[in-house]
Protein backbone atom coordinates (compact mmCIF):
# COMPACT_ATOMS: atom_id res chain seq x y z
CA UNK A 1 0.00 0.00 0.00
CA UNK A 2 1.18 3.57 -0.87
CA UNK A 3 2.03 5.94 2.15
CA UNK A 4 -0.08 8.38 0.79
CA UNK A 5 -3.50 5.64 1.07
CA UNK A 6 -1.98 5.06 4.26
CA UNK A 7 -2.48 8.33 5.03
CA UNK A 8 -5.56 8.59 3.93
CA UNK A 9 -6.85 5.61 5.53
CA UNK A 10 -5.25 6.79 8.80
CA UNK A 11 -7.29 9.84 8.41
CA UNK A 12 -10.11 8.59 7.52
CA UNK A 13 -10.22 6.11 10.66
CA UNK A 14 -9.53 9.06 12.99
CA UNK A 15 -12.36 11.02 11.59
CA UNK A 16 -14.75 8.03 11.33
CA UNK A 17 -14.06 7.36 15.42
CA UNK A 18 -14.11 11.11 16.09
CA UNK A 19 -17.58 11.96 14.54
CA UNK A 20 -18.55 8.32 15.48
CA UNK A 21 -17.77 9.04 19.39
CA UNK A 22 -18.88 12.59 19.16
CA UNK A 23 -22.00 11.97 18.04
CA UNK A 24 -23.17 9.64 20.06
CA UNK A 25 -22.32 11.74 23.19
CA UNK A 26 -23.76 14.98 21.56
CA UNK A 27 -27.40 13.42 21.02
CA UNK A 28 -27.07 10.96 24.16
CA UNK A 29 -26.29 14.55 26.28
CA UNK A 30 -29.58 16.09 24.33
CA UNK A 31 -31.09 12.90 24.73
CA UNK A 32 -30.52 12.44 28.64
CA UNK A 33 -31.22 16.24 29.18
CA UNK A 34 -34.55 16.11 28.00
CA UNK A 35 -35.14 12.77 30.11
CA UNK A 36 -33.83 14.58 33.06
CA UNK A 37 -36.33 17.51 32.39
CA UNK A 38 -39.58 15.10 31.68
CA UNK A 39 -38.54 13.24 34.72
CA UNK A 40 -38.34 16.34 36.62
CA UNK A 41 -42.02 17.29 35.14
CA UNK A 42 -43.63 13.78 35.51
CA UNK A 43 -42.44 13.98 39.26
CA UNK A 44 -43.89 17.37 39.39
CA UNK A 45 -47.15 16.20 38.24
CA UNK A 46 -47.39 13.37 40.68
CA UNK A 47 -46.50 15.91 43.57
CA UNK A 48 -49.93 17.88 42.39
CA UNK A 49 -52.21 14.69 41.85
CA UNK A 50 -50.84 13.56 45.18
CA UNK A 51 -51.68 17.01 46.57
CA UNK A 52 -55.20 17.09 44.37
CA UNK A 53 -56.39 13.68 45.86
CA UNK A 54 -55.86 14.25 49.72
CA UNK A 55 -57.47 17.53 49.12
CA UNK A 56 -60.25 15.66 47.41
CA UNK A 57 -60.26 13.23 49.87
CA UNK A 58 -60.75 16.07 52.76
CA UNK A 59 -63.72 17.42 51.14
CA UNK A 60 -65.77 14.18 51.42
CA UNK A 61 -68.75 14.83 53.76
CA UNK A 62 -68.05 13.87 57.58
CA UNK A 63 -70.83 11.09 57.83
CA UNK A 64 -68.23 9.30 55.67
CA UNK A 65 -65.68 7.73 58.36
CA UNK A 66 -64.09 5.80 55.68
CA UNK A 67 -63.30 6.97 52.20
CA UNK A 68 -65.08 4.27 49.95
CA UNK A 69 -63.58 2.60 46.81
CA UNK A 70 -66.60 4.00 44.36
CA UNK A 71 -65.66 7.47 46.05
CA UNK A 72 -61.89 6.95 45.24
CA UNK A 73 -62.77 6.04 41.52
CA UNK A 74 -64.63 9.01 41.36
CA UNK A 75 -61.99 11.13 42.33
CA UNK A 76 -59.92 9.71 40.27
CA UNK A 77 -61.89 10.32 37.20
CA UNK A 78 -62.01 13.65 38.34
CA UNK A 79 -58.53 13.86 38.51
CA UNK A 80 -57.82 12.74 35.20
CA UNK A 81 -60.00 15.47 33.30
CA UNK A 82 -58.73 18.03 35.22
CA UNK A 83 -55.73 17.66 33.65
CA UNK A 84 -54.20 15.91 29.98
CA UNK A 85 -50.57 15.08 30.14
CA UNK A 86 -50.53 12.00 32.25
CA UNK A 87 -52.46 9.11 32.85
CA UNK A 88 -53.12 7.47 36.25
CA UNK A 89 -53.88 4.80 38.68
CA UNK A 90 -54.83 4.63 42.50
CA UNK A 91 -54.32 1.35 43.71
CA UNK A 92 -55.82 0.31 47.63
CA UNK A 93 -53.65 -0.87 50.60
CA UNK A 94 -53.68 -4.52 48.55
CA UNK A 95 -52.71 -3.15 45.17
CA UNK A 96 -55.95 -3.88 43.61
CA UNK A 97 -56.84 -1.25 41.33
CA UNK A 98 -59.60 1.55 42.15
CA UNK A 99 -59.71 3.80 39.36
CA UNK A 100 -57.01 2.92 36.10
CA UNK A 101 -56.93 5.45 32.64
CA UNK A 102 -57.49 3.77 30.17
CA UNK A 103 -54.09 2.72 28.29
CA UNK A 104 -52.24 2.50 31.44
CA UNK A 105 -50.53 -0.67 31.96
CA UNK A 106 -51.14 -3.20 33.60
CA UNK A 107 -49.22 -5.06 36.38
CA UNK A 108 -48.15 -3.57 39.90
CA UNK A 109 -44.59 -5.27 40.52
CA UNK A 110 -43.44 -1.83 40.24
CA UNK A 111 -44.87 -0.61 43.80
CA UNK A 112 -43.47 -3.89 45.78
CA UNK A 113 -41.51 -3.31 48.29
CA UNK A 114 -42.14 0.52 48.55
CA UNK A 115 -42.01 2.66 51.25
CA UNK A 116 -44.23 5.34 52.48
CA UNK A 117 -43.30 9.15 51.78
CA UNK A 118 -41.39 8.15 48.67
CA UNK A 119 -41.66 8.66 45.21
CA UNK A 120 -40.21 6.10 42.75
CA UNK A 121 -40.08 6.63 39.07
CA UNK A 122 -39.08 3.99 35.65
CA UNK A 123 -39.08 4.24 32.21
CA UNK A 124 -41.19 1.71 30.24
CA UNK A 125 -42.49 0.98 26.74
CA UNK A 126 -45.65 -0.22 25.88
CA UNK A 127 -46.76 -1.05 22.34
CA UNK A 128 -44.16 0.96 20.84
CA UNK A 129 -44.63 3.96 23.24
CA UNK A 130 -42.01 4.85 25.91
CA UNK A 131 -43.38 6.27 29.28
CA UNK A 132 -41.93 7.74 32.53
CA UNK A 133 -43.97 5.94 35.18
CA UNK A 134 -44.19 6.87 38.76
CA UNK A 135 -45.50 5.89 42.12
CA UNK A 136 -46.14 7.20 45.62
CA UNK A 137 -47.86 6.14 48.77
CA UNK A 138 -50.51 8.75 50.17
CA UNK A 139 -53.02 9.12 53.07
CA UNK A 140 -56.01 9.68 52.06
CA UNK A 141 -59.13 9.47 55.67
CA UNK A 142 -56.65 6.78 56.96
CA UNK A 143 -56.35 4.76 53.77
CA UNK A 144 -53.11 4.25 52.34
CA UNK A 145 -53.43 4.60 48.82
CA UNK A 146 -50.87 4.02 46.03
CA UNK A 147 -50.79 6.91 43.07
CA UNK A 148 -49.65 5.84 39.87
CA UNK A 149 -48.48 8.12 36.99
CA UNK A 150 -47.62 7.71 33.49
CA UNK A 151 -45.94 10.65 31.14
CA UNK A 152 -45.47 9.97 27.99
CA UNK A 153 -41.58 10.53 26.85
CA UNK A 154 -41.95 8.87 23.21
CA UNK A 155 -41.18 11.94 22.12
CA UNK A 156 -38.01 12.19 23.59
CA UNK A 157 -36.72 8.92 22.02
CA UNK A 158 -37.95 9.51 18.60
CA UNK A 159 -35.81 12.79 18.77
CA UNK A 160 -32.78 10.97 20.17
CA UNK A 161 -33.44 8.11 17.14
CA UNK A 162 -33.59 11.02 14.45
CA UNK A 163 -30.91 12.57 15.99
CA UNK A 164 -28.50 9.49 15.28
CA UNK A 165 -30.18 8.80 12.16
CA UNK A 166 -29.23 12.89 10.69
CA UNK A 167 -25.77 12.39 12.56
CA UNK A 168 -24.94 9.40 10.50
CA UNK A 169 -25.65 11.21 7.35
CA UNK A 170 -23.93 14.42 8.59
CA UNK A 171 -20.91 12.31 9.50
CA UNK A 172 -21.15 10.52 6.40
CA UNK A 173 -21.16 13.66 4.16
CA UNK A 174 -18.04 15.05 6.31
CA UNK A 175 -16.11 11.74 5.54
CA UNK A 176 -16.83 11.62 2.03
CA UNK A 177 -15.97 15.68 2.18
CA UNK A 178 -12.66 15.07 4.38
CA UNK A 179 -11.87 11.71 2.45
CA UNK A 180 -11.25 13.99 -0.62
CA UNK A 181 -9.69 16.89 1.04
CA UNK A 182 -7.01 14.60 2.44
CA UNK A 183 -6.27 12.28 -0.95
CA UNK A 184 -5.25 15.63 -2.45
CA UNK A 185 -3.01 16.76 0.96
CA UNK A 186 -2.07 12.96 1.27
CA UNK A 187 -0.86 13.28 -2.43
CA UNK A 188 0.65 17.11 -2.02
CA UNK A 189 2.53 15.72 1.15
CA UNK A 190 4.00 13.39 -0.08
CA UNK A 191 4.99 14.60 -3.90
CA UNK A 192 8.84 15.13 -1.82
CA UNK A 193 8.96 10.82 -1.29
CA UNK A 194 7.69 10.67 -4.59
CA UNK A 195 10.49 12.38 -6.26
CA UNK A 196 12.91 11.20 -3.99
CA UNK A 197 11.74 7.61 -4.96
CA UNK A 198 12.04 8.90 -8.71
CA UNK A 199 15.26 9.82 -8.02
CA UNK A 200 16.74 6.70 -6.65
CA UNK A 201 15.19 4.78 -9.46
CA UNK A 202 17.35 6.76 -11.77
CA UNK A 203 20.44 6.48 -9.89
CA UNK A 204 19.58 2.51 -9.88
CA UNK A 205 19.49 2.69 -13.45
CA UNK A 206 22.69 4.34 -13.75
CA UNK A 207 21.81 8.10 -13.97
CA UNK A 208 23.72 9.62 -11.25
CA UNK A 209 23.08 12.93 -12.55
CA UNK A 210 19.83 13.07 -11.88
CA UNK A 211 18.86 14.61 -8.98
CA UNK A 212 15.07 15.00 -6.83
CA UNK A 213 13.22 18.38 -7.09
CA UNK A 214 13.76 20.00 -4.42
CA UNK A 215 9.83 21.85 -3.73
CA UNK A 216 9.42 22.73 0.07
CA UNK A 217 11.91 23.76 2.74
CA UNK A 218 10.43 21.55 5.87
CA UNK A 219 11.92 18.73 7.05
CA UNK A 220 11.16 16.72 3.80
CA UNK A 221 12.73 19.34 2.03
CA UNK A 222 16.19 19.25 3.95
CA UNK A 223 16.09 15.43 3.28
CA UNK A 224 15.26 16.43 -0.54
CA UNK A 225 18.27 18.13 -0.12
CA UNK A 226 20.41 15.51 1.74
CA UNK A 227 19.41 13.35 -0.72
CA UNK A 228 20.62 15.76 -3.29
CA UNK A 229 24.05 15.80 -1.81
CA UNK A 230 24.31 12.57 -0.82
CA UNK A 231 23.89 11.86 -4.59
CA UNK A 232 26.44 14.52 -5.75
CA UNK A 233 29.24 12.91 -3.49
CA UNK A 234 27.96 9.60 -4.56
CA UNK A 235 28.60 10.45 -8.69
CA UNK A 236 31.87 11.90 -7.61
CA UNK A 237 32.85 8.29 -6.02
CA UNK A 238 31.90 6.89 -8.65
CA UNK A 239 33.33 8.99 -10.98
CA UNK A 240 36.78 8.59 -9.26
CA UNK A 241 36.39 4.88 -9.25
CA UNK A 242 35.59 5.22 -12.98
CA UNK A 243 38.81 7.00 -13.37
CA UNK A 244 41.00 5.02 -11.07
CA UNK A 245 39.70 1.55 -13.06
CA UNK A 246 40.75 3.26 -16.80
CA UNK A 247 43.80 4.90 -15.44
CA UNK A 248 44.58 0.94 -13.81
CA UNK A 249 43.69 -0.75 -17.00
CA UNK A 250 45.01 2.34 -19.57
CA UNK A 251 48.67 1.09 -16.99
CA UNK A 252 48.56 -2.31 -17.89
CA UNK A 253 47.98 -1.51 -21.29
CA UNK A 254 50.59 0.56 -21.22
CA UNK A 255 53.19 -1.36 -19.50
CA UNK A 256 52.60 -4.67 -22.00
CA UNK A 257 52.86 -2.52 -24.32
CA UNK A 258 56.42 -1.21 -22.93
CA UNK A 259 57.50 -5.11 -22.13
CA UNK A 260 56.38 -6.11 -25.39
CA UNK A 261 59.02 -4.30 -27.75
CA UNK A 262 61.88 -4.77 -25.31
CA UNK A 263 61.12 -8.35 -24.28
CA UNK A 264 60.48 -9.04 -28.45
CA UNK A 265 63.93 -7.27 -29.31
CA UNK A 266 65.94 -9.19 -26.53
CA UNK A 267 64.65 -12.76 -27.48
CA UNK A 268 65.01 -11.93 -31.45
CA UNK A 269 68.55 -11.20 -30.86
CA UNK A 270 69.58 -13.60 -28.03
CA UNK A 271 68.33 -16.24 -30.60
CA UNK A 272 70.53 -14.79 -33.25
CA UNK A 273 73.80 -14.57 -31.01
CA UNK A 274 72.85 -18.50 -30.08
CA UNK A 275 71.86 -20.09 -32.88
CA UNK A 276 74.86 -18.11 -35.44
CA UNK A 277 77.72 -17.05 -35.46
CA UNK A 278 78.65 -13.77 -36.14
CA UNK A 279 81.42 -11.49 -37.14
CA UNK A 280 82.81 -9.60 -34.22
CA UNK A 281 80.84 -6.53 -35.40
CA UNK A 282 77.82 -7.68 -35.40
CA UNK A 283 78.02 -9.73 -32.38
CA UNK A 284 78.89 -6.77 -30.54
CA UNK A 285 76.10 -4.79 -31.89
CA UNK A 286 73.11 -7.52 -31.21
CA UNK A 287 74.79 -7.86 -27.63
CA UNK A 288 73.99 -3.76 -27.42
CA UNK A 289 71.00 -3.88 -28.27
CA UNK A 290 70.70 -6.78 -25.37
CA UNK A 291 72.37 -4.60 -22.84
CA UNK A 292 70.75 -1.07 -23.88
CA UNK A 293 66.81 -2.92 -24.03
CA UNK A 294 67.99 -4.50 -20.49
CA UNK A 295 68.90 -1.65 -19.17
CA UNK A 296 65.83 0.13 -20.44
CA UNK A 297 63.50 -2.58 -18.09
CA UNK A 298 65.45 -1.85 -15.42
CA UNK A 299 65.07 1.93 -15.66
CA UNK A 300 61.46 0.98 -16.38
CA UNK A 301 60.87 -1.53 -13.50
CA UNK A 302 62.71 0.88 -10.61
CA UNK A 303 61.04 3.86 -11.31
CA UNK A 304 57.60 1.89 -11.17
CA UNK A 305 58.87 0.32 -7.76
CA UNK A 306 59.68 4.28 -6.45
CA UNK A 307 56.40 5.38 -7.95
CA UNK A 308 54.75 2.49 -5.62
CA UNK A 309 57.23 3.39 -2.80
CA UNK A 310 56.00 7.15 -3.31
CA UNK A 311 52.72 6.34 -2.66
CA UNK A 312 52.88 3.98 0.27
CA UNK A 313 54.83 5.54 2.46
CA UNK A 314 54.14 8.81 4.83
CA UNK A 315 56.59 12.20 4.51
CA UNK A 316 59.66 12.65 6.65
CA UNK A 317 59.89 16.01 5.95
CA UNK A 318 62.71 18.27 7.56
CA UNK A 319 64.90 21.52 6.29
CA UNK A 320 66.31 21.58 3.52
CA UNK A 321 68.91 24.64 2.14
CA UNK A 322 68.26 24.79 -1.45
CA UNK A 323 71.85 24.87 -2.09
CA UNK A 324 72.19 21.16 -1.41
CA UNK A 325 70.00 20.73 -3.95
CA UNK A 326 71.64 22.70 -6.92
CA UNK A 327 74.77 21.28 -5.86
CA UNK A 328 73.65 18.32 -6.29
CA UNK A 329 72.51 18.68 -9.85
CA UNK A 330 75.53 20.05 -10.54
CA UNK A 331 77.70 17.32 -9.61
CA UNK A 332 75.71 14.49 -11.26
CA UNK A 333 75.70 16.44 -14.71
CA UNK A 334 78.99 17.70 -14.29
CA UNK A 335 80.85 15.87 -16.83
CA UNK A 336 77.64 15.77 -19.39
CA UNK A 337 78.98 17.34 -22.88
CA UNK A 338 75.80 16.95 -24.33
CA UNK A 339 73.73 19.50 -23.17
CA UNK A 340 74.90 23.21 -21.29
CA UNK A 341 73.55 23.32 -17.55
CA UNK A 342 73.06 27.10 -16.68
CA UNK A 343 72.07 28.17 -12.59
CA UNK A 344 69.99 31.19 -11.81
CA UNK A 345 68.75 30.82 -7.77
CA UNK A 346 68.34 32.82 -4.71
CA UNK A 347 69.27 31.41 -0.90
CA UNK A 348 67.01 29.89 1.06
CA UNK A 349 65.22 26.49 2.75
CA UNK A 350 62.36 24.88 2.35
CA UNK A 351 60.11 22.00 4.56
CA UNK A 352 60.50 18.69 2.47
CA UNK A 353 61.74 15.06 2.19
CA UNK A 354 66.08 16.03 0.74
CA UNK A 355 66.02 12.54 -1.23
CA UNK A 356 62.38 12.55 -2.58
CA UNK A 357 62.71 16.21 -4.02
CA UNK A 358 66.29 14.88 -5.70
CA UNK A 359 64.74 12.40 -7.79
CA UNK A 360 61.85 15.24 -8.72
CA UNK A 361 64.72 17.76 -10.41
CA UNK A 362 66.93 14.70 -11.05
CA UNK A 363 63.83 13.47 -12.90
CA UNK A 364 62.86 16.88 -14.73
CA UNK A 365 66.72 17.65 -15.73
CA UNK A 366 66.78 14.19 -17.67
CA UNK A 367 63.91 15.18 -19.22
CA UNK A 368 65.18 18.34 -20.54
CA UNK A 369 67.89 16.58 -21.44
CA UNK A 370 66.58 14.24 -23.40
CA UNK A 371 64.28 16.83 -25.11
CA UNK A 372 67.05 18.98 -25.88
CA UNK A 373 69.35 19.12 -28.86
CA UNK A 374 73.02 18.22 -28.68
CA UNK A 375 74.93 21.32 -27.40
CA UNK A 376 71.55 22.84 -25.88
CA UNK A 377 71.41 24.90 -22.74
CA UNK A 378 68.97 23.96 -20.14
CA UNK A 379 68.42 26.08 -17.75
CA UNK A 380 67.39 25.78 -13.86
CA UNK A 381 66.75 28.41 -11.33
CA UNK A 382 65.31 28.91 -7.79
CA UNK A 383 63.37 32.31 -6.69
CA UNK A 384 61.63 32.91 -3.00
CA UNK A 385 58.27 33.80 -3.51
CA UNK A 386 55.76 35.04 -0.53
CA UNK A 387 53.97 31.84 -0.79
CA UNK A 388 57.06 29.69 -1.15
CA UNK A 389 60.61 28.61 -3.13
CA UNK A 390 59.68 28.60 -6.72
CA UNK A 391 62.14 25.81 -8.72
CA UNK A 392 62.17 25.75 -12.83
CA UNK A 393 63.94 23.26 -15.26
CA UNK A 394 63.37 24.83 -18.41
CA UNK A 395 65.21 23.48 -21.47
CA UNK A 396 64.91 25.14 -25.50
CA UNK A 397 64.43 21.65 -26.85
CA UNK A 398 61.06 20.28 -29.24
CA UNK A 399 58.19 21.17 -26.72
CA UNK A 400 55.11 19.67 -25.99
CA UNK A 401 51.83 20.15 -28.17
CA UNK A 402 48.82 21.74 -25.56
CA UNK A 403 46.36 18.94 -25.81
CA UNK A 404 49.08 16.55 -24.69
CA UNK A 405 50.35 19.05 -21.27
CA UNK A 406 47.57 17.08 -19.44
CA UNK A 407 48.54 13.50 -20.19
CA UNK A 408 52.22 13.50 -19.52
CA UNK A 409 52.01 12.94 -16.05
CA UNK A 410 50.36 9.47 -16.84
CA UNK A 411 52.33 6.52 -16.36
CA UNK A 412 54.05 5.43 -19.86
CA UNK A 413 53.10 8.20 -21.66
CA UNK A 414 55.69 9.43 -24.14
CA UNK A 415 55.26 12.64 -26.50
CA UNK A 416 58.10 11.34 -28.85
CA UNK A 417 57.92 7.67 -28.18
CA UNK A 418 61.03 6.85 -30.66
CA UNK A 419 63.01 9.77 -29.21
CA UNK A 420 62.67 8.70 -25.90
CA UNK A 421 63.07 4.92 -26.36
CA UNK A 422 66.25 6.11 -28.54
CA UNK A 423 67.22 7.38 -25.20
CA UNK A 424 66.34 4.66 -22.23
CA UNK A 425 63.12 6.59 -21.47
CA UNK A 426 60.07 4.54 -19.83
CA UNK A 427 56.96 7.53 -19.52
CA UNK A 428 57.75 7.16 -15.86
CA UNK A 429 59.65 10.46 -14.46
CA UNK A 430 56.99 12.77 -14.69
CA UNK A 431 54.43 10.20 -12.97
CA UNK A 432 56.81 9.68 -9.63
CA UNK A 433 57.60 13.78 -9.74
CA UNK A 434 53.93 14.37 -9.57
CA UNK A 435 53.27 11.22 -6.76
CA UNK A 436 56.64 12.90 -5.14
CA UNK A 437 55.01 16.49 -4.75
CA UNK A 438 51.83 15.31 -3.63
CA UNK A 439 53.25 13.79 -0.75
CA UNK A 440 54.69 17.80 -0.02
CA UNK A 441 50.94 19.30 -0.81
CA UNK A 442 52.53 20.56 -4.35
CA UNK A 443 51.87 19.90 -7.70
CA UNK A 444 53.97 19.77 -10.93
CA UNK A 445 53.61 23.41 -13.06
CA UNK A 446 54.09 22.75 -16.65
CA UNK A 447 54.33 25.77 -19.26
CA UNK A 448 55.52 24.41 -23.17
CA UNK A 449 55.62 25.97 -26.69
CA UNK A 450 55.98 23.56 -29.74
CA UNK A 451 59.57 24.33 -31.15
CA UNK A 452 60.52 26.60 -28.09
CA UNK A 453 60.54 24.26 -25.53
CA UNK A 454 59.53 23.65 -22.34
CA UNK A 455 59.36 24.68 -18.46
CA UNK A 456 59.01 22.37 -15.04
CA UNK A 457 58.33 24.24 -12.15
CA UNK A 458 56.93 23.46 -8.72
CA UNK A 459 56.51 25.33 -5.18
CA UNK A 460 57.67 23.80 -2.25
CA UNK A 461 56.82 26.04 1.57
CA UNK A 462 59.48 27.28 3.41
CA UNK A 463 61.06 26.08 6.72
CA UNK A 464 59.37 28.08 9.63
CA UNK A 465 59.51 27.71 13.54
CA UNK A 466 55.93 27.30 13.24
CA UNK A 467 56.45 24.18 10.86
CA UNK A 468 58.40 22.49 13.31
CA UNK A 469 56.10 22.86 16.12
CA UNK A 470 53.36 21.27 13.93
CA UNK A 471 55.43 18.39 12.74
CA UNK A 472 56.50 17.77 16.30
Amino acid sequence: MKFSHKILLCSITILAAAFGFGGFFFVNYVFESSMEREIGQAMDDSSILQFALETAALNIPSKYDVLHDSTIGQIGANLEGSQNSSLLRISDEKLQTLYASEGFVEGNDFLSGMEEQTRVYRVIESEGRYYIQTGIITDALDRSLYLETMRDVTDVFSERSQGFTVYRRLTFMMLICGSVAMYFMSHWLTKPIRLLAKAAGRMTEGDYAYRAEQISSDEMGQLTGDFNRMAEALEQTIRQLENEVRAREDFIAAFSHELKTPLTAIIGYADVLRSRKLDEEKHFLSANYIYTEGKRLETMSLRLLDIIVTKRNELEAGRVDVEQLFSFIRDMYSEKEEVKLKFRYEQGSVWAELNLIKTVLLNLVDNACKASDPGGTIEISGKRLEEGYLFKVKDHGTGIPEEECKKIMEAFYMVDKSRARSKNGAGLGLALCTEILKLHNSELIVESTVGKGSCFGFLLRYEEVKDHEVET
